[in-house]
């Protein structure tokens, strides 16, 4: 699923990842490469195991078995040192669901960007990043100098959208970043996050359970269930022509007219 030249390792690539919880087998073998500048979406229902996947990509779980590699060396596990840490943290960053719960309730925008850069680049002048980011993702003075409470959620996921972006990661991983959002403000994340890769060259991780989504933003698909890949390749080709009976249970799934709920439901159970 790389465009990447011959010789050339892909921005992230993740080998035979398996992690276990108890008799769960959470993820199962999984592998899947994410080009330069590329686009990716893992999707999945509840339970597929694609937030656990994004969780060790990021770091904040550790695989029983395989390795993820960012541009061919394998990203590292705990490390010691604080430099250490700070440079594997800028190799890959997440955006949540919920920006409310990662900001700090008593810090406006301004500063926790400050905090960030001085944290990751210190001894410089940040003034003019801080007001870089800031346009970057659509706000401006006013949005600044609130709080988290004070800004919509638009507002807030485009603040943890900066901050991720303060430490000029590889990649990021976006898990289920816009499912809290209404539709409108869905787009205009979106088409925000599209912005930003054309300008920058970033990667996209897309972690959803949303088609639509995938549909909209990335060039590649990988649809996990219990844990596994059963089906991957070009996110159209993919939609327009799926292979697996769980990939058209998904697109069937999705609400339209004449849609049958009791028909997928069905389905589903005999799956």
């Amino acid at each position: 699923m790389s465009d990447e030249p011959t010789g050339t390792p892909p921005l992230l690539e993740v080998r035979g990842l398996r992690r276990t919880f108890a008799a769960v087998r959470a993820v199962d073998d999984v592998s899947f490469t994410l080009p330069e500048g590329g686009s990716l979406g893992v999707v999945g229902e509840s339970g597929s195991g694609k937030t656990t996947t994004a969780r060790i990509v990021v770091g904040l779980e550790r695989a029983d078995a395989g390795e993820v590699l960012v541009r061919g060396l394998p990203r590292p596990g705990r490390t010691r040192g604080r430099a250490a840490r700070l440079a594997r943290a800028r190799q890959v960053q997440m955006v949540f669901q919920d920006p409310y719960l990662s900001l700090d309730p008593r810090t406006p925008v301004e500063a926790a960007l400050r905090e960030t850069l001085a944290l990751h680049f210190p001894g410089r002048d940040h003034t003019a990043r801080v007001r870089e980011l800031l346009d970057q993702v659509g706000l401006g003075a006013r949005a600044a100098e609130a709080r988290p409470r004070q800004l919509s959620g638009g507002q807030r996921q485009r603040v943890a959208i900066a901050r991720a972006l303060a430490v000029e990661p590889a990649v990021l991983v976006l898990d289920e970043a816009v499912a809290a959002l209404d539709v409108s403000v869905q787009a205009q994340i979106l088409n925000l996050l599209a912005d930003i890769r054309e300008e920058t060259g970033i990667g996209y991780l897309f972690i959803t359970h949303d088609l639509g989504v995938v549909r909209s933003v990335t060039d590649g698909i990988v649809v996990m269930r219990h844990g596994a890949v059963v089906e991957s390749g070009p996110t159209q080709e993919v939609l327009a022509a799926p292979r697996h009976p769980y990939t058209r249970l998904l697109l069937d799934s999705v609400p339209r007219p004449g849609w049958d709920p009791d028909a997928i439901a069905e389905a589903r159970r005999a799956l």
